[in-house]
């Protein structure tokens, strides 16, 4: 079993603003809006019903849904695509059973003693695979009822399939988080927990939060773990 954690959604760039956490680690999923053509109507920012105070004019804007997550508005499914090499590249290598964990950069709205001053990344929900990735190529190649599964995906309506890489989470192992799990330090969001740190690839220096962060079996373990259990501060410093 192992783990990749890549970075998604609302963004100071798309659309302007990042999602809010609050106290006690309650958060809004903000997807960033959709950047291509589509061959068939996409969900608005107004139909996800926000209640994160977006840019003005934002609201008619359609948007990017993906992840996509079951328990979310105008979703159908666990479903991921990306067109990037470097998030496809290594999410490709996954397997049927692995993790793909989705972190955000969240701004805090409720100042806390666990929480970074004014912003941090946050692990914001999981996919348990339910079967090895798709590549492009072979999603072309699918049966029907196999591409059906992924119809409702971001990228499967744009007016040009872009995908270098399409997921499908188990609905057993995937969720949308209740509550944010941090990867940032306390004291900065730019300053990562050794979440990160020590049980990541990655060696912290840097914009880590954009990056794709990669964990063995024994760490995924742990992010399971310290998700299910909440006792993040261990992680700390």
């Amino acid at each position: 079993m192992r783990g990749i954690a890549i970075n998604v959604g609302a963004n100071t760039n798309e659309p302007g603003v990042r999602a809010p956490v609050d106290a006690d680690g309650g958060f809004e999923y903000v997807p960033i809006p959709e950047s291509e053509p589509t061959a068939e109507p996409v969900p608005t920012y107004a139909d996800l019903e926000l209640a994160t105070d977006l840019p003005p004019g934002t609201l008619d804007r359609p948007v990017h849904l993906d992840p996509e997550f079951a328990e979310y508005p105008c979703c159908e499914r666990y479903t991921y695509g990306d067109e990037h090499a470097v998030k496809a590249g290594p999410l490709s290598a996954l397997s049927a059973g692995d993790y793909v964990f989705f972190y955000a950069t969240l701004s805090v709205a409720e100042p806390a003693d666990w929480l970074p001053p004014e912003w941090g990344a946050f692990v914001i929900g999981q996919f348990k695979l339910a079967r090895d990735p798709v590549t492009g190529e072979e999603y072309e190649r699918l049966p029907a009822d196999e591409r059906a599964a992924f119809a409702n995906n971001a990228h499967v309506k744009r007016e040009s399939f872009d995908a270098r890489v399409l997921l499908a989470g188990d609905p057993d192992g995937s969720a949308l988080y209740d509550r944010a799990l941090l990867l940032s330090d306390p004291a900065s969001g730019t300053t990562p927990n050794r979440l990160v740190t020590d049980r990541s690839n990655d060696s912290g220096k840097g914009p880590w939060w954009r990056r794709p962060l990669r964990f063995d079996g024994p760490a995924t373990r742990d992010l399971l773990a310290t998700r299910n259990r909440g006792d993040v501060r261990r992680w700390f410093g």
